[in-house]
């Protein structure tokens, strides 16, 4: 009986210190790219991720930044894993199906723009503005 009391003590005690610490370092990084410090803001989001490897926000905001240092393969792979954590978010999806176009991969562009016109919710606009884009570009 003692043993369960104190295993659902250290429970307590243990897992709020390891949610406050996932939200702490996002949230630290969040500010940080924000305030366009983008090295910090990596860090902090390379830490939210060694202890939360399934934060897909995360994911994305290393994207983001990656995007802004013009690193595109890292941005990629970045976006890559939020699809893969969430096959559904449209933001990652979006981003995608712009970097691909940039690179002149109108197919899958096309492809990942379809898919997002299926799921949308919030890039709606967005996703219209591509599809012409594709269209346009794929032409030339």
């Amino acid at each position: 009986m003692k043993i369960k009391i104190i295993i659902i003590i250290l429970v307590i005690i243990i897992f709020p210190k390891k949610i406050f610490a996932n939200t702490k370092f996002f949230q630290q990084g969040l500010d940080l790219y924000n305030e366009k410090k983008y090295s910090d803001a990596k860090f902090k989001f390379e830490q939210d991720l060694v202890i939360n490897p399934k934060s897909e926000m995360s994911y994305l905001y290393l994207s983001k930044i990656f995007k802004n240092l013009n690193k595109k393969n890292l941005e990629e792979q970045n976006l890559y894993s939020v699809i893969l954590l969430n096959p559904e978010n449209e933001e990652a999806i979006y981003y995608l199906a712009r970097l691909k176009l940039d690179n002149s991969d109108y197919k899958k562009s096309k492809e990942l723009n379809e898919r997002l016109i299926n799921l949308c919710s919030k890039f709606c606009n967005e996703s219209k503005k591509l599809k012409i884009e594709i269209e346009n570009l794929s032409k030339k």
